[in-house]
């Protein structure tokens, strides 16, 4: 692997100098380095991209090129360093935005943001407040980019009526013979369904504008300045693909203000914190919310309730097929991480009014 490695770095247009390369960060999906060149100050990040997961490592660079490019210009319009406060794609060579190896590995290299880190959950409303500025931010620096110009590298990630048929098709199928065991979470989730067309339908009547969308806009993607611990970046844009603001905004929502992990076994423990949703929700709509009509604002609480849903649904289906999908680390863990999620918008549903009124605070 480490020829490999070698042979990925000496194939982008990086400075000349002696390499060196480190493994770097804990990422579940692809395999991090870091890249030092003896005698240039700026260091890089090199990454081997997962082409399970991402099936057109192609068209995924494109987005990102294609999004990190009209962002930088932005923001030296704004008057800000676009080399702190966006990636930058570094080219191969012969100008291409990744490296096919010959041996089926593609590669990419971004410079590496100095003097910032990252957090996994917001310790305080403050923080979460932040995160939901820098990813306003980036949803405001993006408001006149043509978003049906991307890839959508990830078919239907978010479309939830599609979601729900490949539930209703695995409990038809029942690979994993585990249909008896779980005949209560999908009447609830089949139960749904009354709503679950709610955001799709506003995109095919055009009350839901397309844009560009995140898809995984949890805290530990925003980079924190190391001194000012002020939002600087937003990163990882392998999920970069047109779709509704209200998808980004809902699974911020699920993720960050969930007063329990993702696969908490004790259903007790779960609710969301409103506290965290006011502060998310101010800091998003005061980069956003001259640029949002008032349909889009009022879709957001739908995008909390519909990514919690969806996620719901994803596991409960992955763990009917067997458990292909998702990692796991138990037996149980897909089903475990169902209920987690269907406990969850069982919380927002009875506390709906309280959700809406983050939007006025």
């Amino acid at each position: 692997m480490e020829e490999a490695i070698m042979r990925a770095v000496n194939a982008f247009a990086l400075p000349e100098g002696e390499i060196r390369i480190e493994a770097h960060g804990n990422g579940h999906i692809n395999r991090t380095y870091k890249v030092t060149v003896v005698g240039d100050r700026q260091q890089y990040i090199l990454q081997w991209i997962n082409q399970y997961v991402f099936h057109q490592p192609i068209q995924v660079q494109e987005n990102i090129l294609a999004v990190t490019n009209h962002l930088r210009q932005k923001i030296r319009e704004e008057g800000g360093d676009p080399d702190r406060e966006t990636l930058r794609v570094i080219l191969t060579k012969d100008g291409k935005p990744c490296y096919h190896d010959g041996e089926d590995n593609w590669w990419r290299i971004f410079p590496f943001v100095e003097g910032t880190y990252s957090r996994d959950l917001p310790d305080t409303p403050a923080l979460f407040e932040k995160c939901g500025s820098a990813f306003g931010r980036f949803q405001r620096r993006l408001d006149d980019f043509p978003a049906e110009s991307l890839h959508e590298t990830i078919p239907n990630f978010h479309n939830t009526p599609w979601r729900v048929e490949q539930l209703e098709a695995a409990a038809r199928k029942d690979a994993a013979g585990r249909l008896k065991e779980v005949r209560e979470e999908l009447d609830f989730c089949l139960k749904q369904t009354e709503w679950t067309s709610r955001l799709t339908d506003g995109l095919k009547s055009g009350a839901l504008p397309l844009r560009v969308t995140h898809n995984d806009t949890k805290l530990n993607n925003v980079l924190l300045d190391e001194k000012t611990e002020e939002a600087i970046c937003v990163v990882d844009l392998d999920t970069v693909m047109p779709g509704l603001i209200a998808y980004d905004y809902g699974e911020a929502i699920r993720t960050g203000a969930c007063t329990a992990p993702e696969d908490e076994r004790d259903l007790s423990r779960i609710d969301f914190s409103l506290p965290l949703v006011h502060a998310y929700t101010r800091g998003f709509l005061r980069e956003t919310g001259k640029h949002l009509s008032e349909t889009e604002i009022r879709s957001l609480p739908w995008g909390a309730r519909m990514m919690t849903l969806e996620n719901g649904i994803r596991f409960l289906t992955d763990y009917l097929d067997g458990d292909h999908y998702f990692a796991i680390h138990r037996p149980k863990h897909n089903l475990e991480r169902a209920q987690a999620q269907l406990t969850l918008l069982k919380k927002m549903e009875e506390r709906w009014e309280e959700l809406l009124g983050a939007l006025e605070a």
